[in-house]
């Protein structure tokens, strides 16, 4: 059993396991996850000292960038684990709800709440205007997302709520609402 299908199969056993369980590992994955957030933006402030690298956009123009994105992103956030919430679960995936959830911003988009994390680091990223924020470390942590949300949690939601979730994964996009054409059938005489 390789530590992928190990790590799947825990997420699997806390998920539908004990209230007390994931009730216990819930602000111990939101801390964690939080903190990687946190860290990057750290690293990557201190990183732009450090080798004294330029501002990446000026005042007045990273406040003009910034804020609508850092509201939007606090909007989704917010959004997002109202919606998680109200349906008796959390966005931690050792605590989720136990049903599928496909309303709200769940509607458009399988992860609103990690789209206003993205969103989130580049408006930090623009506000301070760091190179490494907006052009390195915010890249590399949407990246390891998709990679962790491909490999590890949409196998463990697929376990866990079947073909519900395989059908809302093939019609809702990841991060962002798609712009598609209503397929037209049209008989030919």
């Amino acid at each position: 059993m390789t530590v992928k299908t190990r790590w799947i199969d825990f997420l699997y056993r806390t998920a539908t396991g004990s209230r007390k369980i994931r009730y216990l590992y819930t602000p111990v994955g939101a801390l964690i996850y939080g903190s990687f957030i946190v860290l990057f933006m750290v690293a990557s402030l201190v990183l732009d000292r450090w080798l004294q690298l330029p501002t990446l956009i000026d005042k007045p123009l990273n406040l003009i960038i910034s804020l609508p994105v850092l509201g939007f992103s606090i909007v989704m956030i917010g959004w997002s684990v109202a919606h998680f919430m109200a349906v008796k679960g959390t966005p931690v995936p050792l605590n989720p709800p136990p049903k599928l959830v496909n309303t709200g911003p769940y509607a458009v988009v399988r992860n609103p709440m990690l789209t206003g994390v993205f969103g989130l680091l580049f408006g930090v990223g623009f506000w301070y205007g760091s190179v490494f924020l907006t052009l390195f470390f915010a890249p590399l942590f949407t990246v390891l997302n998709v990679w962790e949300l491909k490999a590890i949690e949409e196998p463990e939601l697929i376990k866990r709520l079947g073909a519900d979730y395989i059908e809302y994964r093939e019609m809702t996009p990841m991060f962002f609402p798609a712009i598609r054409k209503k397929d037209r059938h049209l008989s030919h005489d």
